[in-house]
């Protein structure tokens, strides 16, 4: 299933105004308040609209004066959360170039601007830029206002939340700890940016299959965001559809479609038909669809979802080629193994071309594809996809992950039909190792009644 970004990596930036023409500096910052406002209150359309405004009157201040860049950077935030990246790109670009022009201008600004540039980056998975970006934007928040600083904090989480998206959760997890405690100490326990960590950590939990521990976060963060921003702004969404793909993970379905179903209906009524976050929560409902053999519904959803990203992100993205996985998982679970297949090669393709042939992303559409193979006695195909894949997931995930045990048992398989016995014995031995120690887990935490 897919993760929504539960970061969203964003900070409007306010100026003083040096006194020049009364009249347009009042108006600007009549209309940079409002937008702000109507930010806060999730209104992100009517934001735009505002911020436009203001961009009016700030491009007569002229290039040297911070208000324009300002407005530049706020706009592309308005135009960001609407899922509208490239022109969110070239209205960051242009703030960070003018405040580039002069040494330690508005750094703390240019911060905000670099974190949320960044954000667009990793969306679009151009993870080395992104990390470059980040990196930059904390140093110049530990410059101008200390190490345990909110600023610093938002960074930090961010850059936690990237290490995740490239199964780094080694490096992601103090980072993430990190900026939570800063987050407690400077902002207190009911800030919006505390919800965005406390969901990141949450995540880094669940992929951990650590659910006991992932589970008070989600729900925590779910109670700031409706507590803090109200029941229906789009990001009491995302921790509605954070714990639905929790609650399905543990085999709560019921309970995760209506999770889904709530944070679908609040991104439809509040960011239109048409939004990124609306496409991955239909890839949810979905895939919980799929899991309960309603493969029609699923298959209307994943479509919906795919039409969604095309439109949003062009034929040739990340986004589209998870899209292609999903319709691959639920056409083989329907017994089109053909269009399966075809889905699959489009998919694995994709990434290789965007990612390079070693991405972490590249080892579920890998998977599916040998399972396809190993299902029509294609074993030395289904083995040289495992080759490739399996050594991904244990990097990311640990060699005794779960997620590991039912495609070694397919590997082992595929090795004996080839005649490769040995190493098909040792594969049985460590998928036999997760296995029993998963059996003890459930055993220990069925003890404890978790």
């Amino acid at each position: 299933m897919l993760q929504v970004n539960t970061r969203k990596c964003i900070a409007l930036l306010f100026l003083a105004a040096p006194v020049i023409a009364a009249a347009p500096v009042e108006q600007w910052d009549v209309l940079m308040a409002r937008a702000a406002q109507a930010h806060n209150r999730g209104a992100y359309a009517e934001s735009e609209r505002l911020y436009s405004s203001a961009l009016t009157l700030a491009e007569n201040f002229g290039p040297a004066d911070d208000r324009l860049a300002s407005t530049l950077a706020n706009l592309g935030t308005a135009c960001r959360m609407q899922g509208r990246y490239a022109e969110a790109e070239k209205l960051y670009l242009r703030a960070i170039g003018l405040w580039r022009t002069t040494p330690d201008r508005a750094p703390n600004q240019m911060a905000a601007a670099l974190n949320n540039l960044a954000g667009i980056y990793r969306i679009n998975s151009r993870y080395s830029d992104c990390e470059q970006l980040y990196r930059e934007a904390l140093a110049l928040h530990e410059k101008e206002t200390g190490a345990e600083s909110a600023g610093v904090a938002l960074v930090l989480g961010n850059l936690g939340a990237l290490y995740q998206d490239q199964g780094r959760l080694a490096d992601a997890q103090p980072l993430l700890t990190h900026a939570l405690a800063i987050q407690e100490k400077a902002l207190g326990p009911d800030d919006p940016q505390l919800a965005a960590t406390l969901n990141a950590l949450a995540l880094l939990y669940k992929t951990q299959e650590r659910y006991a521990d992932a589970e008070p976060l989600y729900r925590r963060s779910l109670q700031i965001s409706e507590t803090v921003l109200g029941p229906a702004h789009p990001g009491v969404a995302v921790a509605l559809n954070n714990l639905g793909q929790l609650a399905a993970a543990q085999g709560r379905y019921a309970e995760a479609k209506q999770f889904y179903e709530r944070a679908i209906a609040i991104w439809e009524k509040s960011l239109g038909p048409d939004a990124p976050d609306l496409a991955a929560g239909l890839t949810n409902l979905a895939a919980l669809s799929s899991r309960r053999h309603q493969y029609g519904k699923a298959e209307e959803l994943y479509r919906r979802a795919f039409r969604i990203d095309s439109a949003r992100f062009g034929s040739e993205h990340v986004r589209i080629a998870r899209d292609l996985n999903n319709l691959a998982i639920n056409s083989h679970a329907r017994h089109q193994d053909a269009l399966a297949e075809d889905f699959l090669r489009q998919s694995i393709a994709m990434y290789e071309r965007l990612l390079g042939p070693n991405d972490l992303n590249l080892v579920d559409p890998l998977l599916s594809l040998a399972g396809i193979y190993v299902a029509e006695n294609r074993f030395p195909e289904a083995v040289r996809l495992y080759r490739r894949a399996l050594p991904l997931r244990e990097q990311a995930l640990g060699s005794d992950h779960p997620k590991l045990a039912a495609p070694l048992e397919n590997y082992a398989l595929a090795l004996r039909k080839t005649d490769e016995y040995a190493e098909a014995e040792q594969v049985e031995v460590q998928a036999t190792r997760i296995r029993v120690h998963m059996a003890l887990r459930q055993e220990a935490a069925a003890a404890t009644g978790q």
